[in-house]
């Protein structure tokens, strides 16, 4: 008789074969179902240049596993999948291919510039779906949008236009953050600031009337000193107090600069005194407001110094910094150079350091848009999972400023601003506008600039939907259930959907946000390709199958804490979907029958082992259930995989094999057969959100055996695919100690094996047994000692009160029991004794080594942290590895 199994689960046979058979079959597609409730998830849209990697692979594992549990559920489950335009980041890399063609995006012009990203994205565009397909994502690819698609851009202009219309969308000449390499303005979150290992350098200003006295100034940016137009110091400070109203000459420039008081100045930084340059330090640009001073540009948006800098004109920056560094020193202007760490603003896309420049742009007005957001989340309308991120969220939210809206860039939405080039008025339109609403004038010029990626994706949760049109699915699937995403883009994208959404909906897009964590290599550092440390998920769905790296993830994976993570973890998710395979090649064998017959079973059937079975399924249905209801993913994997590998498989399996092969009766034999049905194919369900394709491939099989063997384990057999059958309910378990004694068997059981391995005694020589209990328990152990006797290969067991240790026995103590057992004639005592004494030996000068290491202090200070770690380690294994031959030493000396 041959199970329809091959021996070893290859998952490249099922893993393509299940995921064409459910897109085929529409399993992903949601329709609007007024009878139905809806669970509605939107992606966290990829960029279109992505490439899947890790931290991808967890977040969608994390959604799927949602939308797969909700949809067996009986929930409308809608996953909206889609992809992000990327401004920046897709800009990018078309500029970088045409430059290997030896061309620039100028000259192309832009409209030929944005044909040729047109021509990429369709060429590469959708790689990073394709790849989400092989994790086995259950989006609904029917639905899938792009954020510069005609329906999406419709909203942006919308949403544009509305915000204009009420005063929250402005333009004005402000200080912002600039990319010289992407040449365009960033809002605050998009500057990533690291610390750098800079100088403060102490220049001295001399006072223009008496040109031997100075003022000194410190600063770490030497160059902008060509923009000065003023020093600045607290009017407290009685060092500098006298000298306000004076006149200071600067330095190579020779440009007269006033000494003004102002309260911001920090007297404890450097030498009190402060340079002013407004057209290049946000907080000179505010004190230079204050004082009405002029603002002077000294570079070019591309970071080249322009004429303003004199002599300097044409050089880079950090160059313009060195060679007027030496100018300085050689004119005697340096008084002393300091080290200095500081942060410094880096461009979030190509890690340029950022510069404050003054420039014309767009801004939001975010004040009313956050305090509605902070509104909704004091009334519990959006809660977060861990609840810890909230207070992240609310304190960015609390002390927000205006978000500049607009990017110097051609690949984007072009802001629908139109400029007559008669009059000078500016017009905001939805469409393009014929005439000039203040003239009737027809030369009208479009503004040049884009909108910032983020804008379009804050639209994301109604834009996808239809809005701004009223559609079944806006009415439906609005607002979405739950949001999947990483701490890195709760400022970017959670708190701007959640403004927008209370804006244009006057809903929160979705009531609960789960964070999860970052994935890190196993030394704790982020996965870069600067590091050449990350682990490519593609590969590893090619080595060990999609099943094991998702699994893997997952238990791997405690709530919202950071994962470390190396290739050798992927094995335990390879090790337990073959364990489930081997699991269903020997279910499958012995549910086979040549004459099967369909029995009703009765609670009298059911053996001992069985009820504890089906009570232990029961409660790992009712705890998976409870903890992905609190998205505690990590607990839920576990309890199935603990269910699963020890409960199912090391003890049901085996104790039933008995009423398989040598049954007592053929009802008893169909009784253990139902269970085992009934047991796995419930089982396959559970696992089927977190490991859908190897368990597609075994519920399809397990479910045809099921029919054609009449076996009734009472669940519906119609569906036609696992992901759409119903996920287990957890019924009222049997009331009696089952649990509880099957506890007691399996350490008495454990317990003798152990001696068994001590000792060295082969498995399949039977022992005689001695049980001694304290306690009230031999009645139950009694009852069920042919179960005792089978599981641990007992020919003879002993069960009773406070009975006496046999000599030359090995023992192991459970609780209120003693386990015996005699080795007069199974082994040599002397011959074991010597050969302990001597493994004890061996231990003790391993220990001896390993101490001495972590006795060298050079060793401790010098030494990887996981190096010592793992000697550390070493050293409590060698302990408990010495307790226990010293114990084994000591029975055998009794």
């Amino acid at each position: 008789m041959q199970t329809t199994l091959s021996t070893q689960y290859n998952p490249k046979e099922t893993e393509d074969k299940w995921y064409r058979f459910w897109e085929e079959k529409g399993f992903f597609h949601s329709k609007p179902d007024p009878s139905r409730k809806p669970y509605t998830i939107v992606i966290p849209p990829p960029n279109i240049t992505g490439v899947l990697h890790m931290g991808h692979a967890l977040n969608n594992i994390i959604q799927d596993i949602l939308i797969r549990w909700r949809r067996m559920q009986g929930y409308n489950a809608l996953w909206m999948p889609g992809t992000d335009h990327a401004g920046i980041a897709t800009q990018n890399v078309v500029e970088r291919e045409l430059s290997t063609k030896h061309t620039k995006r100028e000259h192309l012009g832009r409209e030929r510039f944005i044909e040729e990203v047109w021509k990429w994205k369709k060429q590469y565009g959708s790689t990073i779906i394709t790849q989400l397909k092989k994790l086995g994502s259950s989006c609904d690819w029917a639905r899938e949008r792009f954020t510069m698609d005609e329906g999406l851009s419709k909203a942006v202009r919308e949403t544009f236009v509305r915000l204009f219309e009420k005063g929250l969308i402005y333009k004005g000449k402000y200080m912002i953050n600039w990319c010289p390499r992407c040449t365009t303005a960033l809002a605050d979150d998009e500057v990533e600031h690291e610390e750098h290992e800079g100088n403060l350098w102490y220049i001295k200003y001399p006072f223009k009337d008496t040109p031997h006295l100075s003022l000194v100034v410190a600063t770490t940016r030497p160059e902008t000193m060509l923009g000065d137009v003023a020093v600045a110091v607290n009017p407290k400070d009685e060092r500098y107090r006298d000298m306000i109203g004076k006149t200071l000459t600067l330095p190579i420039v020779g440009r007269d600069l006033p000494v003004i008081g102002d309260d911001f100045v920090d007297p404890s930084f450097g030498t009190g005194a402060v340079k002013i340059t407004p057209a290049h330090d946000p907080n000179d640009f505010e004190m230079g407001k204050r004082h009405n001073l002029p603002s002077i540009v000294i570079m070019r948006e591309n970071g080249i110094m322009n004429e303003n800098a004199g002599d300097y004109e044409g050089v880079d920056r950090f160059e313009c910094r060195n060679a007027l560094i030496e100018e300085l020193k050689l004119k005697k202007h340096i008084e002393a150079v300091v080290p200095h760490k500081h942060s410094v603003g880096h461009c979030y896309r190509c890690h340029t350091v950022i510069e404050p420049y003054i420039s014309d742009q767009w801004f939001i007005k975010m004040r009313p848009l956050a305090d509605a957001a902070i509104q909704a989340s004091r009334e519990k309308q959006v809660s977060f999972f861990p609840d810890r991120w909230e207070k992240v969220y609310l304190s960015w939210l609390e002390n927000v400023r205006d978000w500049c809206i607009s990017r110097q860039i051609w690949w984007g939405h072009r802001i629908p601003a139109w400029y007559c080039q008669d009059c000078g008025e500016t017009i905001v339109s939805r469409e393009v506008p014929a005439k000039c609403s203040r003239c009737s004038g027809t030369e009208l010029k479009q503004d040049e600039d884009v909108l910032d990626t983020w804008f379009s994706s804050a639209l994301w949760p109604f834009s996808t939907l239809g809005w701004p049109g009223e559609t079944p699915e806006l009415h439906y699937y609005y607002p979405t259930s739950t949001l999947v995403t990483d701490r890195g883009i709760i400022y970017f994208w959670v708190a701007r959907m959640v403004m927008m959404g209370l804006q244009m909906m006057h809903q929160v897009p979705f009531s609960a946000v789960y964070i999860h964590g970052t994935i890190l290599d196993e030394q704790g550092r982020k996965m870069s390709k600067s590091l050449g440390n990350g682990i490519d998920p593609l590969v590893m769905i090619d080595r060990y199958g999609a099943d094991a790296l998702r699994f893997s993830l997952i238990i791997l994976t405690t709530e919202g804490q950071d994962l470390k993570l190396s290739e050798s973890k992927f094995e335990m998710g390879r090790n337990f979907t073959n364990k489930i395979w081997n699991a269903a090649r020997f279910v499958m064998l012995n549910l086979k029958e040549e004459h099967p017959e369909e029995i009703e079973l009765t609670a009298a059937d059911y053996q001992f082992e069985d009820k504890w079975i089906l009570g232990r399924l029961y409660s790992t249905i009712e705890s998976c259930t409870a903890y992905l209801e609190q998205f505690k993913y990590n607990d839920a994997a576990m309890k199935i995989y603990d269910f699963t590998w020890h409960s199912f498989c090391d003890w049901y399996l085996e104790i039933v094999k008995a009423r398989l092969y040598e049954p007592k009766s053929p009802r008893d034999k169909k009784v253990a057969q139902t269970v085992l049905a009934k047991v796995f194919h419930t089982t396959l369900r559970l696992l089927h959100p977190f490991i859908p394709f190897i368990t597609e491939e075994l519920w399809q099989n397990l479910k045809k055996i099921i029919l054609e063997n009449k076996i009734t384990v009472q669940e519906d057999m119609s569906y036609e695919s696992i992901m759409c059958s119903v996920w287990p309910e957890a019924v009222q378990p049997y009331q009696d100690s089952t649990e509880k004694n099957m506890m007691i068997l399996q350490d008495v059981i454990r317990a003798i094996r152990n001696i068994r391995s001590k000792m060295n005694i082969p498995e399949k020589e039977k022992l005689d047994a001695v049980i001694s209990v304290s306690g009230n328990g031999e009645l139950e152990l009694r009852e069920h000692s042919e179960l005792l006797k089978r599981m641990a290969n007992l020919k003879h067991v002993e069960i009773g009160k406070d009975l006496a240790k046999p000599d030359n026995a090995a023992s192991e103590v459970i609780g209120q029991i003693q386990a015996f057992v005699p080795l007069a004639d199974i082994i040599d005592p002397k011959a074991e004794k010597e050969r302990q004494i001597k493994h004890l030996k061996q231990l003790e000068e391993h220990l001896l080594i390993v101490r001495r290491k972590l006795e060298n202090k050079n060793f401790v200070t010098r030494a990887p942290a996981h190096i010592v770690e793992m000697e550390q380690n070493r050293e409590k294994g060698l302990l408990e590895q010495i307790q226990k031959v010293k114990r084994i030493v000591g029975d055998l000396c009794k």
